[in-house]
Order: structure tokens, then sequence, then C-alpha cells
């Protein structure tokens, strides 16, 4: 099973850069969308019948704000939301529960300059990690995929000096991220690639940032650690073109 996972910035827009020849070419059997931007009225036929997968959404209350879908070969045993009404009125989170794992699709609050919607953001980051523990205790194994919107660690974005008073750099984000993973998580894209540097999943649109590499990685698919040994392949698919965000990816052995 290949799952992919991209923050679109606005699914209508990279419907018009190639996107559904890209689903359909991407060889993934499930994919989460974020930052949809769109109610499932407001989409293309096309957008919601791609060859070859069923699409599920969860969107926001506000039009053309935030929003998460999948796209996936295989109809799942189940989808949820989180259940949690501050976050699902934001189309914040859906859920897929497969056989061999349960795919908790998530577009993490940005907190925003000078913190402004900091407490928001690790309130979610609270419930994600309650709803992650929870499904793990029941039996299952998850991936937790999206825009987490933290770059966990120095190495995860080009300037962290300059960028530590940032929102998505804060110190109270990178601790949340900290928890996460010390409470029985893996980022396994960083434990397959260590200390490499310049591995960045979002670049600003300002600057030329993309084509010099001035990122961050924010972009993540963690699992918890008793399923670490059943994935492989963790990638950045840079090359990927259509928004600030470049997809990530994993395989399922």
């Amino acid at each position: 099973m290949k799952i992919i996972s991209w923050n679109v910035n606005g699914i209508r827009a990279v419907e018009k850069k190639g996107f559904i020849d890209w689903v359909k070419e991407s060889g993934a059997d499930v994919i989460g969308i974020q930052e949809t931007k769109a109610q499932e009225e407001q989409l293309s036929e096309e957008l919601l019948n791609i060859e070859g997968y069923k699409s599920y959404f969860k969107s926001a209350v506000k039009k053309g704000y935030s929003g998460v879908c999948f796209y996936t070969k295989q109809e799942p045993l189940k989808i949820e939301d989180l259940g949690v009404k501050e976050f699902d009125d934001e189309g914040r989170v859906i859920i897929a529960h497969y056989d061999k794992c349960s795919v908790v699709n998530c577009y993490f609050p940005n907190s925003q300059a000078e913190g402004a919607r900091l407490d928001y953001k690790l309130r979610f980051c609270e419930a994600i990690l309650e709803k992650c523990d929870s499904l793990v205790k029941e039996g299952k194994n998850i991936v937790l995929c999206g825009d987490y919107n933290i770059a966990h660690t120095a190495i995860d974005l080009k300037n962290p000096k300059t960028n530590e008073k940032n929102p998505g750099y804060l110190p109270q984000e990178r601790e949340w991220m900290s928890k996460f993973l010390s409470a029985g998580y893996s980022d396994v894209f960083r434990e397959a690639h260590k200390d490499e540097e310049g591995h960045y999943t979002w670049w600003s649109y300002r600057f030329s940032a993309r084509s010099k590499n001035v990122g961050w990685r924010i972009d993540y698919l963690c699992v918890n650690e008793g399923f670490k040994e059943g994935v492989s392949n963790p990638t950045i698919l840079k090359d990927v073109m259509g928004s600030d965000h470049c997809p990530v990816g994993l395989e399922i052995l």
C-alpha cells in the first residue's frame, strides 16, 4: 500500500495545474490532501470522480478555507472526522480505516504571527495525540499524515536562527512534536535520513525560495513505533509542482 500526503493550497487551483493526471499517475493507493479550500458542491465532477479512486471530503464551515480529503483505491472500512467540533468545523481531520492501518489525515493549524492562534493549535495537537493513542490502544496501526505546520528541529528548515519567533518554529510547537514522538511515534523520513540537511516540503512563493531550496520540512507521515518495521521508502516528492508544498509518501509492506 502506497500512501501520499500533499497540501495542495487549494484543490480547485491545483486542478488547473494537472492535479487529476498526477493522481492517476502517482501509483498511490491512498492520497491524503490538505487545504482543499472548497466544499464538495464547489468541485467539478472530474475532481470528485477521478478514475480508479473514491473520494471523501471533510470541509470547513467557512468557504474557501482549510479542508481535507482522501482519494483512495480501496474503499475504507470506515471514514470519520476527529469528533471535536472546534476542529471539525475547520475541516482539519479525516480518518480512513483499513485492515492494515488507520490513516489520520490532518491539516494542523498555523499558529500565526506572534502566536495569535497558538493556544488553538496546541489544543489541536493534544487532541490528535489523544486520538492516535486511542487508536493504538484499540490495536490499530496508524499513519498520521499531513501538514503539521511544525519544523521540528533546526535541520528541518534552512534558516532556524532567524525563524525562532516565527509560527511553525515556536518553542511550544517544537516541544509538542518532541512529546508526540517520545509518546511512541516515529518520524520515519527523519529516521531514514538522520543528519541530512536540505530536505524540505514547503517553500515561500517569495524570493525564488523553491529554486534556491530555502524551505521548511513541515509535512510528515509518522507511524506508531510498533508499525515502524512495516513501512518503507519514506520520500519527499520535491519535483511535484502545483503548490507551495510538495507531496510526501511512504509504502506499507
